[in-house]
């Protein structure tokens, strides 16, 4: 199991969210393969850490649907299945809604700004083909959406399946286009106009599309 040497990890947080942060970047990004065999030592080694906080993150992991873990024998990375896509997308797509109908009615003129001024560097990201920063920029874009929400469980579940979403496009299964580029300042347009219900359709709109690639 080859692990990166040259990566950072974020200060002051536990060892457990530390090492949940960095392996689950490495699945998503594809440094860990589907099905590939997982070393708890090895993972200690490289973060510095016991191997308590690296079984707690791979056991929150295990829940989340990114490792599987077989007593006695051992722990691997899931399969991707491009197909999940179709099981992802519509609860995210409902939460994502859901989360641009609350924010709607509570969004002030400095977030709008903001997510315009996102929007501007995700539309020149994208006609860049710098698909990977258009990504982190798609998802800044909704996150602070779902944050203006102040709803942690929106938050919370969201983040996993975002962070599915995000495996999957590692994993070319999923792809960006430039549609969402206009469908992201739709979405602030009716925030403009306080059409919370406009701004929910639009946003589930945006987030179901990608299903339409899969057939």
């Amino acid at each position: 199991m080859p692990i990166p040497v040259n990566f950072s990890t974020p200060a002051r947080v536990s060892a457990k969210n530390r090492a949940y942060t960095q392996i689950l970047e490495w699945i998503i990004d594809g440094t860990l393969q589907p099905q590939e065999k997982l070393n708890d030592a090895d993972f200690a080694h490289a973060l510095g850490v016991s191997r308590t906080p690296i079984r707690e993150a791979l056991q929150l992991l295990n829940v989340q649907g990114f490792v599987e873990m077989f007593p006695g024998v051992g722990t691997q990375v899931t399969p991707v299945n491009k197909e999940d896509i179709l099981k992802i997308l519509p609860p995210l797509a409902a939460l994502q809604a859901l989360a641009t109908e609350i924010a709607a009615e509570v969004i002030n003129q400095n977030t709008i700004r903001t997510l315009r001024m996102i929007n501007n560097q995700f539309a020149e990201a994208v006609n860049n083909h710098n698909f990977h920063l258009a990504l982190k920029l798609d998802e800044q874009f909704h996150q602070i959406i779902i944050e203006t929400t102040d709803n942690p469980y929106i938050l919370n579940t969201v983040s996993t399946l975002q962070s599915h979403v995000r495996r999957l496009y590692f994993h070319k299964s999923i792809i960006l286009r430039n549609e969402s580029i206009n469908e992201h300042e739709a979405i602030l347009q009716a925030f403009d106009d306080k059409n919370k219900e406009l701004a929910a359709n639009i946003a589930r709109e945006n987030w179901l599309y990608p299903m339409i690639t899969t057939d």
